[in-house]
């Protein structure tokens, strides 16, 4: 496995389009350039392992995985404390592209082992929605999840290098992925 040229950790709380920013940032520079990596992967696998639940339907964004939400959280809070640097050694395996996309960075950990590992390669990615954006997404305030580490963990401590506002202004996210895609291929 080649090291990586760019690691773009991307946060943001539920609803305000992370995995669409990656898949965006993907689909621009092509699946051979970047690859997406999603940290809640690799632990919703052995979450489901553990407790014999169907690993499939944890990765959508159903009812189902809303079911098991908060004791996958508290699950995977005991790996990390065991292991901080399990989730994101084991999703990082066996990947051969210059440019990673990890679409759901939370904890202030998460960043450090990136940074740790990877060094001037990282780059922070916050993406921001309004409240009533995230709302028309279909986003409910859930206590225990909206106010745990998993959605709150890097609201302090944690300079981003860039933030993207997604509320649906498409011109305006364009330009903003230009931006920093134009930061990326300048690592390449």
């Amino acid at each position: 496995m080649a090291a990586p040229r760019a690691v773009l950790l991307l946060s943001g709380k539920r609803k305000s389009g992370k995995d669409f920013v990656a898949e965006q940032l993907r689909s621009r520079l092509g699946p051979a350039v970047c690859c997406v990596l999603r940290l809640s992967a690799p632990l919703k696998e052995r979450y489901a392992e553990e407790h014999g639940l169907d690993f499939q339907r944890l990765l959508d964004a159903s009812t189902y995985k809303e079911t098991y939400r908060q004791d996958m959280i508290r699950w995977g809070e005991e790996k990390r404390r065991a292991d901080p640097g399990f989730f994101c050694r084991t999703v990082v395996e066996g990947v051969a592209q210059p440019v990673w996309v990890v679409s759901d960075t939370r904890r202030l950990s998460d960043v450090e082992w990136f940074r740790d590992v990877y060094g001037d390669a990282v780059q922070t990615v916050r993406v921001v929605a309004s409240e009533e954006t995230r709302k028309r997404r279909n986003w409910v305030f859930v206590a225990g999840v909206d106010d745990a580490e998993s959605e709150c963990g890097l609201d302090q401590g944690v300079a981003f290098d860039w933030v993207i506002t997604n509320d649906g202004d498409e011109l305006s996210l364009d330009r903003q992925l230009e931006a920093l895609l134009q930061s990326v291929r300048a690592q390449l």
